[in-house]
């Protein structure tokens, strides 16, 4: 398995890169980095950074809005957030650090859904509401194939009961790593 996270390691673009500085400097000494900020991630967009352990999630955080001043600053606050705050998980460990894959989405406009049709989660994410409720999902997302499952998991994320009325909106993503 290292071996082959090494072999990847060694194409990650700049994005992945950042998201796995700031993982590795973030378990091994509790501090934020500060990025270096390429001309690519001065703008502002929501990311999400994704952690993968031996083909299994071991840490997804995002922001669909972005929240921080640039991509860069987002990235290192979503990285810092997926290894150590997501919920679902136990923060990583050092010892994990060798076997992680990441992965950096960072998210196109959002746009209404007015027809279902108009939607494929191979190549949109949606965020569903309700009220207060929100849930998002990524596009091309393993085991999600059709529109229905895309919106029930997005659904169930958000607490969004069955029957209740949905707004649906849908965004790219531009995928690193």
């Amino acid at each position: 398995m290292q071996e082959e996270v090494k072999k990847i390691k060694e194409h990650e673009d700049d994005y992945v890169r950042l998201a796995r500085t700031t993982i590795e400097h973030y378990v091994k000494e509790k501090v934020e980095i500060i990025p270096e900020v390429t001309k690519e991630m001065k703008r502002r967009a929501g990311v999400f950074v994704s952690i993968h352990e031996e083909g299994r999630l071991r840490g997804c955080i995002g922001t669909f809005m972005p929240v921080q001043d640039n991509i860069a600053l987002e990235i290192v606050h979503n990285a810092i957030s997926a290894c150590s705050e997501d919920p679902r998980f136990d923060p990583i460990t050092e010892e994990e650090l060798d076997n992680l894959i990441i992965s950096v989405d960072v998210l196109g406009e959002i746009e209404p859904v007015e027809d279902i049709s108009t939607l494929d989660p191979h190549i949109y994410g949606i965020i569903v509401s309700h009220g207060s409720k929100r849930g998002l999902l990524l596009p091309s997302l393993e085991g999600v194939d059709t529109v229905t499952d895309q919106i029930q998991i997005a659904c169930h994320k958000a607490g969004i009961h069955e029957g209740e009325k949905i707004k649906i909106e849908r965004f790219r993503v531009i995928r690193h790593g």
